[in-house]
């Protein structure tokens, strides 16, 4: 849990969970209150022993994903007087190589700077264009047991 926090918290910045994969992640967020979307199958049987309400992903609280979603207009967003509301979205990625992104904003020091592959083109301004502050979804890119968070305030710049 405290890693997740930290991630988000300090947006950009690589935090080490104590287990690689969806798993860790699910078992440490997710209970009965939670609506759930799970692409792989052994996960979502995961997140329903928690308890979770399994949902289709207009509907989740939380995306446990395999690729990044072709569509982002339909997630959850919050309301202006409930943005923690919005979607968590968990996807994994190949830190170190690939696109670089500058990151700014609450939480980051001036700006970050990271390369990763496995996000296809256009997902970055599709999260702009779709995203009205304070609503927005929380995004944790996932590479083995290494976490990133970008929370719904960072603004996200494709270099």
């Amino acid at each position: 849990y405290e890693a997740l926090m930290w991630a988000l918290s300090r947006p950009g910045l690589p935090r080490d969970l104590p287990s690689a994969g969806q798993a860790g992640i699910i078992e440490t967020l997710i209970d009965r209150e939670c609506a759930v979307y799970c692409e792989d199958a052994d996960m979502a049987e995961l997140a329903a022993r928690s308890g979770a309400v399994l949902a289709a992903p207009e509907k989740a609280d939380h995306l446990f994903l395999s690729q990044p979603p072709a569509q982002l207009t339909g997630l959850r967003q919050g309301s202006d007087m409930y943005p923690e509301e919005g979607a968590t979205l968990v996807m994994p990625v190949s830190l170190g190589s690939g696109g670089t992104l500058r990151l700014s904003g609450p939480g980051v020091n001036g700006e970050v700077t990271l390369s990763l592959s496995g996000i296809p083109q256009g997902f970055w301004a599709e999260r702009t264009r779709v995203m009205r502050y304070p609503m927005g979804f929380e995004v944790f890119l996932l590479d083995g047991a290494t976490v990133i968070g970008i929370p719904r305030t960072t603004v996200v710049e494709v270099l």
